[in-house]
């Protein structure tokens, strides 16, 4: 029956006035992400990029790794396939081309499939629905309920969405505004705690505006900055500009340049973080690091840093010299092909033998001499020591037979093929993106418990336990933070917000600064 889907069963109606709310988190209720499946979520985020027109993106494969994921019960995807279901997409040179088209009961299908899985932003999104009227009859009062059904569950942006509208000095129901500002801030810090860079942008507001309270007002900006928020940079900028705002030491032109530069390149694309924002920007009093004036050196410097990868191991061949050298990163294949140029006017099957001594190659690639008939450990043993080697088609193969008497029989070369190159390892799909950075190097391994004096100066990286409930919480790179050697590393409870002690925390070095 209809009134079995999910969509149908409203929530206890939204109590703007309620005086208690209960901390939770998403991605420590929501289910565990399966790991292939957040690597085809994350390859279709490379794909969907602002430096691409829409026009230009692979919507079919975006698509399919989205599905793809999304048959895993990975939410995340799900949610996106959902909202590409919702609205479709359109070119923007060409605004008649329909380059994914629109399936509004895909797009409720997995919405209410989300749901039955207990994640809370399918409520939230449920709660969109009826505020847009998109499948479901228009109805704001059903819309609130399922928004404060998400907040209670863990979603952030349903934490924001309420909290924000619980900042105001009177009740306006007719703007969705509501007096209790302890309950929205609650709501707020919550949605921060997650990374939630728009609350962190609104907390800023409020301390700026409503609680004058500078100082808190430039930590919460200045954190939005680093999850995310185009507009806490933007407000920054603005700040540092004048004479009495934010700044504690007057108006600071060149902090205010670096701001509208981070600023910039958020609206361009939403996607990028800046955990490592103090190693270019820290706040005052820290004095500024030198910055070249290129703003693609001071946004790289912010992002997230990945450890480099450890050296490539050496490949056979590759300490040989001469005709034995085979480049480094380079083998020998499985099976030998000669050159497609040397037998593309070849008609029919192509076989490749061995040639005898005092012969040409008949193909260009690598040759491996052997005795005809081994029949002492020594004929063996001469066998196993040797290497391929490198000749050209029609060259003329050495005489190659040093160790050996002609009584000890012909030597025929065998074809090896040509070196192929191996598959590097791929790079996480948030280098490729740009949204991450590669350390210059890996520095000496380092770590630091969260209570003790940052011992070196450069990026780290904090981490909880496997077992520690609020690992979810913490365990991101966009939780790295630039510290210098004798600084205290973030607090957690403090700084993010997140229930768990200094102590608690592992700190590892990623890159010396």
């Amino acid at each position: 029956m209809d009134n079995d889907l999910p969509r149908n069963q409203i929530p206890e109606l939204f109590h703007p006035h309620r005086t208690e709310f209960t901390c939770k988190h998403e991605l420590t209720v929501a289910p565990p992400l399966d790991p292939q499946a957040e690597a085809w979520y994350q390859e279709a985020m490379v794909l969907d990029t602002p430096d691409l027109w829409k026009d230009d993106r692979d919507w079919p494969r975006i698509v399919e790794l989205y599905t793809k994921a999304a048959e895993r019960k990975h939410w995340k995807a799900m949610n996106n396939l959902a909202t590409l279901h919702q609205t479709g997409v359109w070119g923007l040179r060409d605004s008649s081309k329909v380059l994914v088209v629109r399936d509004p009961k895909a797009a409720m299908a997995l919405t209410e499939e989300a749901m039955r899985m207990g994640v809370p932003l399918a409520y939230a999104v449920m709660g969109n629905y009826y505020n847009d009227g998109f499948i479901v009859k228009r109805d704001p009062t059903a819309a609130w309920a399922f928004w404060q059904k998400a907040a209670d569950m863990g979603n952030s942006y349903a934490q924001f969405t309420i909290g924000r509208s619980l900042l105001t000095a009177m009740d306006a129901p007719e703007r969705s505004r509501w007096a209790n500002t302890p309950l929205g801030i609650k709501m707020l810090e919550c949605a921060f705690a997650q990374g939630h860079s728009d609350a962190a942008e609104e907390l800023g507001l409020q301390y700026e505006v409503v609680e004058k309270d500078k100082s808190r007002a430039l930590h919460y900006y200045h954190e939005g900055v680093k999850l995310g928020s185009a507009g806490s940079a933007n407000a920054l900028f603005a700040e540092f500009r004048k004479v009495d705002g934010l700044s504690p030491f007057g108006k600071d032109q060149s902090r205010s340049e670096r701001y509208n530069v981070l600023g910039d390149a958020l609206d361009h694309n939403p996607d990028l973080r800046f955990p490592n924002l103090d190693r270019v920007l820290p706040l005052p009093p820290a004095k500024l690091p030198q910055w070249s004036g290129k703003p693609e050196d001071l946004i790289n410097a912010a992002k997230p840093v990945i450890p480099a990868p450890p050296p490539a191991a050496t490949t056979p061949g590759a300490n040989l010299s001469g005709r034995a050298h085979i480049p480094q990163g380079s083998v020998l294949p499985e099976f030998a092909v000669p050159p497609e140029d040397e037998t593309r006017l070849i008609a029919g099957l192509i076989e490749v033998r061995p040639q005898y001594e005092a012969t040409t190659a008949d193909f260009s690639g690598y040759w491996l001499p052997q005795l005809l008939h081994p029949v002492t450990l020594a004929h063996r043993t001469w066998n196993q020591d040797q290497v391929p080697r490198r000749y050209a088609r029609g060259e003329s193969f050495d005489d190659w037979r040093i160790g050996l008497t002609h009584n000890d029989g012909r030597i025929l070369w065998h074809y090896m093929g040509v070196p192929e190159q191996l598959e590097l390892q791929d790079s996480p799909a948030q280098v490729r993106s740009g949204q991450w950075r590669v350390a210059q190097a890996n520095p000496a391994k380092l770590t630091c418990d969260g209570d003790e004096a940052c011992p070196q100066s450069g990026i780290w990286q904090p981490s909880l336990s496997a077992e520690h409930p609020r690992r979810l919480l913490v365990n991101w790179r966009w939780r790295e933070a630039a510290a210098m050697q004798g600084q205290a590393f973030p607090d957690p409870q403090r700084d993010w917000l997140v229930d768990v002690p200094s102590y608690a925390v592992t700190w590892r070095l990623v890159e010396t600064i």
